[in-house]
């Protein structure tokens, strides 16, 4: 969920706006978002957002907060193709001005310069962004590695990397993901080699699982299906999404004709080769569907699943649920664990190191990655010989010059949740109150009462997420009763009755289950 702020004589740019998915905390919620209050507050200041590359965490909130922001977005052409079709799908194309910048070209906005800098990726057109200020320049990776070899685009150099260190850089601000890894991150071309050899061993069907947005990948997977004799067929929207955006690019020229789902399911098993999303266990994604039969694509003994992309952590447990699902159907399955066909799209200490040999900064500065991965990328800099570093936190305000790097203190930062069609504070009243009724349950009580204050009848009680399960009556008549029993002798004063016969069903409700469930209390005058 990438949101960066640079400030210089009174006037601010963002780089990338992106979101991040859910996990169970956030019950009912796909979608989080950055909470952008401070810029919101500067807002007259602000004059644009400078997007680095199309992965979800670095443009996918632009459609929920970008018009609110109301200033121009920049960006090279492929990424400005999947920000177009968001902001398509929302209605709000006309609300949003966004302006193409072709690769390596230089623009300005305020005191900023601005410069497209090609670095290898998993997606088209991954770039760093060269900030030139009047205080000194910094140097925004976005999310890159070192690939002698890549599929897509040419990266810049290390001769053109050399020359920009040669300017001087006063901060690199660096991708740390995979600062723990020993060893380069490899090259896309390796993938090819490991996936051919894997495929061409499979006699059945073979379906392969990988990022939507890794389209690095889907040239790779193009190449093998010819290398291995197999057709290939797409299953996926957000797979067409990036294949069409990716081809008015002009990149996934050469990926060989795709066949339907139906015609694919009617080839001899050893003919086809499918690629489908969800390899990160989601449940709407189309390897879930396949998983549990509610697919057209259908797999069994015999066929295989191979697994082109890292388990992210925190997936772990839905992951293994598609996994049992599909081994409870004899589907072989190979992850990058078992052969070698993944590569990662960040760098690895090698790279790091040959980065800071390159550009030679002042300052490092870590980003995206947790905070031991930002940290040790500090400590290694250091080691590495890059005179000053500074591990920031999010909503740390910084100042790298003059006399920097210095911490200024700390902005309100958060995050909402995008919960239906309804932007929310991720942990204001709305979600509070969801995750108590999944964690407790509710019971709502109707009480009626004449104009005396007099129970008419019993009270109504309704259950719902309470674990009582066989005691379902019995316990219902004691909510009952105790419902009745407090409002016959209960306060006159309705606000005070209402909490009191609240208690009285939540301390029945806690006897019984040893829980402290919701309880709604409503009271009808006759």
């Amino acid at each position: 969920m990438n949101v960066n702020l640079y400030g210089c004589q009174g006037k601010w740019v963002m780089v990338d706006l992106g979101l991040t998915f859910s996990d169970p905390g956030y019950p009912g919620v796909e979608l989080i978002l950055p909470d952008l209050t401070f810029i919101e507050e500067h807002r007259d200041d602000l004059l644009g957002i400078v997007l680095t590359h199309g992965h979800e965490d670095h443009i996918g909130a632009i459609p929920y907060l970008a018009a609110d922001l109301g200033v121009p977005l920049y960006a090279t052409k492929f990424t400005a193709g999947l920000i177009r079709g968001k902001l398509d799908e929302e209605g709000i194309t006309d609300q949003v001005k966004l302006i193409i910048v072709p690769e390596e070209e230089s623009f300005a906005l305020g005191p900023f310069g601005f410069t497209y800098v090609p670095l290898a990726h998993s997606i088209p057109e991954g770039n760093a962004v060269l900030i030139e200020t009047p205080f000194g320049n910094i140097f925004h990776t976005g999310d890159w590695k070192i690939d002698e070899k890549p599929q897509l685009g040419t990266p810049s150099t290390a001769e053109e990397l050399r020359a920009i260190g040669d300017k001087g850089v006063l901060a690199l601000v660096c991708d740390s993901t995979n600062v723990f890894n020993p060893e380069a991150s490899g090259s896309e071309d390796d993938v090819r080699k490991g996936l051919d050899e894997v495929i061409a061993g499979c006699t059945g069907r073979v379906l392969v699982t990988t990022f939507a947005s890794n389209a690095a990948r889907l040239q790779t997977l193009g190449q093998v299906a010819i290398d291995t004799n197999r057709q290939l067929c797409v299953a996926g929207r957000s797979l067409d999404r990036i294949i069409r955006v990716a081809k008015a690019s002009g990149y996934l020229l050469d990926l060989p004709p795709t066949i339907d789902v139906d015609a694919a399911m009617r080839l001899p098993p050893r003919d086809v080769l499918f690629i489908a999303t969800g390899g990160q266990g989601e449940a709407r994604a189309a390897l879930s569907r396949i998983a549990f039969d509610s697919h057209p694509i259908k797999l069994g003994k015999g066929d295989t699943v191979v697994f082109s992309s890292k388990q992210i952590p925190g997936n772990e447990l839905a992951i293994g649920r598609i996994q049992n699902a599909l081994a409870a159907k004899h589907i072989d399955m190979v992850t990058e664990k078992q052969a070698f066909v993944h590569v990662s799209g960040h760098p690895g200490r090698p790279e790091l190191a040959a980065m800071y040999e390159w550009i030679r900064p002042e300052i490092i500065l870590p980003v995206h990655g947790e905070l031991r991965h930002m940290a040790e990328q500090a400590r290694f800099a250091a080691e590495q010989g890059v005179p000053k570093g500074i591990v920031q936190t999010n909503g740390t305000l910084l100042r790298l010059a003059p006399d920097g790097p210095k911490v200024l203190g700390h902005e309100r930062v958060g995050r909402l949740v995008l919960d239906g069609d309804v932007i929310l504070p991720a942990d204001g009243t709305t979600m509070n109150e969801r995750r108590r009724i999944s964690q407790y349950g509710t019971i709502a009580v109707t009480v009626a009462l004449d104009r005396k204050g007099k129970l008419i009848g019993e009270p109504a009680i309704q259950i719902q997420g309470i674990p009582v399960e066989e005691d379902r009556a019995d316990f219902l008549t004691d909510a009952r009763d105790a419902a009745a029993e407090a409002a016959q002798d209960g306060p006159r004063d309705e606000a005070k009755l209402r909490d009191t016969i609240r208690l009285a069903v939540r301390r029945k409700a806690n006897h019984w289950t040893g829980k402290k469930p919701i309880v709604d209390v409503a009271i009808i005058r006759a």
